[in-house]
């Protein structure tokens, strides 16, 4: 069986004069109304192809806030194509820039748009959209990107810094979160958490970076529930910024996460260095967690 074509893209929302409303675009090669989205392009993640894909077909900056359900199908030459869309608010706005592909776009009410759509897969989408709250908070929580092994660095474990892949996987995590617009970068302590930070914060116009311990790994493990406690506390202080990310570490990721679940099992919630999540609430309410 042929390997799938991925693509990404989103479910890009506005304020309307009568609510919100949902953009559809035009493709004259297909002559069909579908929801933006596109192919990944070489060594680009599904976000940050999302969002590139629907700022070249909308002209319209998405700012991600929840991941959707994926949509898979079959194309007419038999292959297989799986889509990752994302809800994401509409911002900055200008020309579409892909007018090889899009020569129209529409605004439209969300019964209005399920119905004007021309594939049944992606209607579901929006009747997700449609049931969930009002989104006030995002926060991007992603851990420290490789830096090296422990055992081989001599130096304070503090200051052990990232490495070439390290380097490369900060690039992905701003290529994947410029667009966020974060009002807050938080890293814990550790050198190598602040450095993952660093070319997100410098596309973002040199936006400062604040340690927190908070989000840090406690010394001792048996401090490990105190520091959870911290961790959480904080989160919801930083809901009331709106949109922030923090960069925190292995250790404390996977128990903050089913802490705020509400579950003991934090196995679902193991994280790769340089991966992370998108936690979006609705006042107090988290309703989603979902991986970047």
């Amino acid at each position: 069986m042929s390997d799938p074509v991925l693509a990404a893209g989103g479910v890009l929302y506005r304020p309307g004069d009568n609510g919100v409303e949902v953009c559809l675009v035009h493709r004259p090669r297909y002559d069909d109304w579908s929801l933006p989205k596109g192919t990944f392009e070489p060594d680009e993640g599904a976000l940050a192809a999302a969002v590139r894909e629907v700022a070249e077909e909308t002209g319209v900056a998405g700012i991600p806030e929840v991941c959707l359900p994926e949509v898979a199908y079959t194309l007419p030459n038999g292959r297989p194509k799986t889509v990752r869309f994302w809800l994401m608010r509409a911002g900055a706005s200008g020309p579409v820039q892909d007018t090889r592909e899009v020569d129209r776009i529409a605004w439209l009410p969300p019964a209005e748009a399920a119905e004007r759509l021309s594939y049944p897969d992606e209607r579901p989408l929006l009747d997700r959209f449609a049931a969930l709250p009002p989104v006030t908070a995002v926060v991007a929580l992603v851990r420290h990107a490789h830096a090296g092994e422990r055992k081989k660095w001599a130096g304070p474990d503090r200051l052990r810094p990232i490495d070439p892949v390290g380097h490369r996987q900060a690039g992905r995590i701003a290529a994947a979160l410029t667009s966020f617009r974060p009002r807050h970068l938080i890293a814990a302590p550790p050198l190598r958490c602040k450095q993952t930070l660093e070319p997100l914060a410098k596309a973002l116009d040199d936006m400062p970076i604040v340690l927190d311990g908070a989000f840090a790994e406690p010394s001792d493990a048996a401090d490990l529930t105190a520091r959870l406690t911290m961790a959480q506390a904080r989160l919801t202080q930083l809901r009331t910024d709106e949109r922030v990310v923090v960069c925190s570490q292995g250790k404390v990721i996977p128990p903050l996460l089913a802490l705020l679940h509400g579950v003991e099992d934090d196995e679902p919630f193991k994280t790769r260095k340089g991966d992370g999540w998108l936690l979006t609430w609705s006042g107090e309410r988290l309703l989603d967690a979902s991986r970047l």
